[in-house]
């Protein structure tokens, strides 16, 4: 874009005044230096007024801050691209405006056009955070129930089994005593409450996994496919790391479900021998690709299955995406994409 040394002969160039956009100059001290008639229009207040005043007195008091610290971006040479804010016209009126601007240093102003969003994109949008609010409302109690669930599961039921096994240990230690029949068949109550222990445990850990506050995804991932190494015939090891750091509990908990779902469709579906998680990431994105060397389907003739409309849904709970590439024969890669 040009921009040419005399400010003022940007009113030779047409659009500037023919456009139904708003098109202004500001310079770099936060006044307006240019507007065209769409501004004074839109804003209610003649020339003089709006170059009278700083840009941010007209702007919508709870907007300030964040247009404050865009602007600092944009001054330090980084391009403002589809950023929306509120201004308030003179009649208190609120006009909601999605801005791009440039700054040019060497005449140390800003050039921006501004496109007024219509009330039928504002409800929409309304719409839309309304129906997310609702959908993070609903996953966060069954997050609730399921850690309430989990923790009766291990902290009670698993604790009231511990003590019958240390019942059954105590009985064990007068078998002496005991008829052989009543020896045998001690041992082998004492072998299934061990077995159950552990299933309660691991149940409790599928239902939530508590670790994942102490030890973080990347560790949490990693005993999850060592457990399911363990009871299934799938050999499933975890392959990379990422900075957690960038990631909240939220969204954390929301990848390990995803992983989670696609495991459990390995271990059921796929007939596999292998299964990895890689973790990767790169400046823009987080990447978890879990991958099997099982039988494979044909993913284009399967519209609708319960699995996978749950990773998908989940991953757009988080504003990520899931890709599923499988073919008979040839195993199964699901790809979990979260921008940064």
């Amino acid at each position: 874009m040009y921009l040419p040394k005399d400010i003022s002969a940007l009113e030779l160039l047409p659009f500037f005044e023919l456009t139904p956009d708003l098109v202004c100059i500001a310079g770099k001290d936060g006044y307006f230096r240019r507007v065209n008639q769409s501004v004074i229009t839109k804003l209610e207040y003649t020339e003089q007024e709006l170059f009278a005043r700083p840009i941010s007195d007209f702007i919508y008091p709870e907007d300030r801050t964040l247009t404050q610290e865009q602007r600092k971006k944009l001054i330090d040479g980084k391009p403002l691209v589809n950023f929306q804010n509120r201004y308030v016209s003179k009649s208190g009126k609120i006009i909601w405006l999605n801005w791009t601007s440039v700054y040019f240093p060497e005449r140390e102003v800003v050039f921006a056009i501004a496109t007024e969003k219509r009330l039928a994109e504002l409800e929409v949008e309304a719409k839309y955070n309304r129906v997310k609010n609702l959908a993070d409302y609903f996953k966060g109690n069954i997050e609730r129930d399921r850690k309430y669930l989990a923790v009766s599961l291990h902290e009670e039921l698993a604790q009231l089994l511990a003590v019958l096994k240390i019942d059954i240990d105590w009985i064990k230690a007068k078998k002496d005593e005991l008829p052989a029949v009543v020896a045998e068949r001690l041992d082998h109550a004492n072998t299934i409450t061990t077995l159950l222990i552990k299933t309660i445990q691991r149940i409790s850990f599928t239902i939530s996994p508590g670790m994942l506050d102490d030890l973080g995804l990347t560790e949490t991932l990693k005993w999850h496919c060592n457990e399911l190494s363990l009871i299934s015939s799938i050999k499933c090891t975890l392959s990379g790391t990422c900075n957690e750091a960038l990631l909240s509990k939220e969204i954390q908990l929301d990848i390990f479900r995803v992983c989670q779902e696609a495991l459990h469709n390995i271990i059921y579906h796929s007939n596999a021998a292998n299964a990895i998680i890689i973790i990767s990431e790169s400046e823009l994105e987080f990447s978890f690709c879990i991958t099997d060397d099982g039988v494979g389907f044909d993913a284009a003739a399967i519209t609708i299955h319960p699995g996978l409309t749950v990773m998908k849904e989940r991953a757009a709970s988080i504003n990520a995406s899931v890709t599923i590439s499988s073919k008979p024969g040839n195993g199964t890669e699901v790809k979990l994409i979260l921008k940064k």
